[in-house]
């Protein structure tokens, strides 16, 4: 590594925590991509600014303020062309758009299950393209990392052969259950069927908001996920407006974040319009 790596990120639609990690080193320079449109960074504009210093293209599978879904397959490719990783923040789109990772070539991929997964707070997955596994040491371990893990033995140290060797120690116990119940009913209803009924209750949405006259800008239907904006001038209040009316929705600057997911119903999204219109 040069005494200056690269980082190139999807910014200003990443979640703070993936440019923070590499705002905070001296050694790294990171570079924000702007968008052209305030929904999407294109990824010619991540190939312009890829280089031969370029350490990894990190950035978000699906963008937590916009709902854009980043097409991580080219991104990768691009990444892979100028000798660097692909880094992918899945936590907004695992649970909710298609995915098989082995067919995308990225070559790390986080996620967690508070969000789609119907889990809770305080657990992370961590996916290592295979090939990788090995050849990489992490920075920070554990006891769960080695091979010799009941031996109780500091002298002795031995990384485990499979994706363990990234294990951090004892995990969140609690969590791990909420996040089993929550894949338990995932697999119960189906991903595909997910993603169907996801659609369905998207397009009522975005309908009910346009009949309503909210103005949306939308990302075209191939990059579009169930995360929308509907833009307000007081987003904050108008979020605890809606929460008095029972419905619980989020904000980001200019705007009010409405994701409906698979156990929703079109009604509780008519009253969720309804309520923001009228206030």
């Amino acid at each position: 590594m040069s005494a200056v790596s690269r980082i190139v990120s999807g910014s200003p639609f990443d979640f703070p925590t993936l440019p923070y990690q590499w705002v905070v080193k001296p050694e790294i320079e990171l570079v924000i991509l702007e968008s052209p449109d305030g929904i999407r960074v294109d990824p010619e504009q991540f190939e312009a600014a890829v280089d031969e210093r370029t350490l990894f293209v990190a950035t978000s599978h699906v963008f937590f303020t916009t709902g854009y879904v980043q097409d991580i397959s080219a991104l990768a490719q691009i990444a892979h062309n100028a000798g660097a990783y692909c880094m992918i923040d899945g936590y907004q789109g695992a649970g909710q758009v298609p995915l098989k990772l082995t067919d995308t070539d990225v070559d790390f991929y986080t996620a967690g299950p508070l969000k789609w997964l119907c889990g809770g707070p305080g657990l992370a997955y961590l996916y290592v393209k295979s090939e990788l596994i090995t050849q990489l040491k992490p920075r920070i371990t554990s006891w769960f990392a080695t091979t010799q893990q009941f031996d109780f033995n500091p002298s002795g140290f031995e990384y485990r052969p499979d994706a363990r060797r990234f294990e951090l120690g004892t995990p969140a116990l609690p969590t791990v259950y909420t996040a089993l119940g929550g894949q338990e009913i995932l697999d119960a209803v189906g991903i595909d069927q997910i993603i169907n009924l996801n659609s369905e209750l998207t397009n009522h949405l975005i309908n009910k908001a346009h009949d309503s006259g909210f103005k949306i800008a939308l990302p075209e239907l191939e990059h579009r996920s169930a995360i929308i904006m509907i833009p307000h001038e007081d987003p904050i209040s108008a979020v605890a407006h809606l929460a008095k009316e029972g419905v619980i929705v989020d904000h980001r600057p200019g705007f009010v974040r409405i994701s409906p997911h698979f156990y929703n119903i079109k009604e509780e999204i008519d009253h969720c319009i309804e309520a923001l219109a009228s206030y």
